[in-house]
């Protein structure tokens, strides 16, 4: 079988230190990383990995670390039935834990090797509530899509007073997890969901099928996939000069994929979970200002997220025996860690207990929090109303005035 990979093997020296006159002798702990690296979900890939490596590197120059690494990287090609291969590759030749499942498809193929294995999979972005519980092995710093979705649906119905919406969906794990809880989310609310529209993977022209949203006139589309399938489904709808609100999932918050869409973008409402480059946090600053430095942007969600991974798979194997069931232990040990992405910590069904909020893109093609965004339109409007009314009152003195 032939593949891409990308593999580097690194081992930490911090063992050596204080041991000159007997050599190094700690074995390295090994750390696999399954990544899309290529094909159509590297976006999400290449930016996780960012995150992890830079989490590697301080691990790898703190000089008071006493937990010795090796990590080695392989590229799934966006290809699931791939990444379980690889994943089980990884296993054999040392593996004690691994970071992967960046897709829910991509995690789902993971189950089998993990629990054949029986050894510890975190993933750092798959989201489908199918994964929840569905391995003592799988654990994940991303929050389910059963939060995002259900918080997406009371706003919709609630908020945005949205009476029917249409369901655009891609045929693929992520996509069919979060919409199957949207849908009885927004009736349960009072909402309907008029249709759900599902879109073929390799769909190019998606004309036809917005065609039948326009005609069927909902107050709200709900895009349920992944980065560029709903950058097209965006610019399709706002070509058709589709007025109603425009809702979807934190899959298209990287800052790339927004700009392609362009000015397109402006107004659409998605779910994230927390992630603050102006944090107050040290923590938060040095991984933004490092990252920046590393690679000449601002750090994103999915960097964030990958960054975290590693973090707390490191925090989870320091100060313990190199066995598989020792790592499940360190990760349910894990409680309150100081994440990038807010404070995590781990349930009994490996799920990290966060939760999304609402964001809105800009004019300016930038996520803003839609609550304090709401909150300042509304206290820039009371601002001009009092105004108005200082303006008016100045008017009719004036004018009482000259009646005198």
């Amino acid at each position: 079988m032939t593949r891409k990979s990308v593999r580097f093997f690194t081992a930490i020296a911090v063992c050596c230190l204080g041991l000159l006159s007997t050599g190094c002798s700690k074995k390295a702990v090994e750390i696999g990383v399954v990544l899309p690296l290529s094909g159509e979900n590297s976006t999400y890939g290449t930016a996780i990995r960012r995150g992890l490596e830079l989490a590697y590197e301080e691990h790898q120059t703190d000089e008071n670390a006493s937990l010795v690494l090796k990590l080695s990287l392989v590229d799934s090609e966006s290809d699931p039935s791939k990444a379980g291969d690889l994943l089980a590759k990884l296993y054999e030749e040392g593996a004690l834990i691994a970071i992967g499942g960046a897709t829910s498809d991509e995690a789902k193929s993971m189950i089998e090797v993990i629990d054949r294995f029986d050894r510890v999979v975190i993933s750092p972005s798959a989201s489908s509530p199918e994964l929840t519980g569905i391995s003592s092995n799988f654990y994940r710093v991303w929050p389910s899509d059963f939060a995002a979705a259900t918080k997406m649906a009371h706003f919709a119905a609630g908020d945005l007073k949205v009476k029917q919406a249409v369901v655009i969906t891609e045929l693929q794990s992520y996509a069919k997890g979060i919409h199957g809880v949207f849908r009885p989310a927004f009736e349960g609310f009072g909402g309907e969901v008029v249709e759900v529209i599902e879109v073929p993977p390799g769909t190019s022209d998606l004309g036809g099928l917005m065609d039948r949203v326009i005609t069927l006139k909902p107050g709200a589309v709900y895009l349920a996939g992944f980065e560029q399938g709903i950058g097209s489904m965006i610019q399709e709808l706002r070509r058709l000069n589709y007025r109603g609100k425009i809702l979807t999932t934190s899959a298209f918050a990287l800052p790339s994929s927004i700009a392609r869409v362009g000015q397109d973008a402006a107004g659409v409402i998605l779910t994230q979970s927390v992630f603050e480059l102006d944090s107050d946090h040290a923590h938060v600053q040095k991984f933004v200002n490092t990252y920046e430095a590393k690679y000449g942007e601002k750090p994103e969600i999915y960097s964030a997220h990958g960054y975290d991974a590693m973090k707390v798979v490191i925090a989870a194997l320091s100060g313990r025996p190199a066995l598989p069931g020792e790592v499940v232990k360190g990760l349910r040990d894990v409680k309150d860690f100081p994440g990038v992405t807010g404070s995590i910590q781990f349930d009994e069904k490996g799920d990290v207990r966060k939760f999304p909020r609402l964001y809105i893109i800009g004019d300016d093609l930038l996520l803003y929090d839609y609550n304090e965004r709401v909150r300042k339109q509304q206290d820039e409007n009371r601002r001009r109303r009092a105004d108005l009314m200082k303006k008016l009152e100045k008017i009719q003195q004036q004018a009482s005035d000259m009646q005198h």
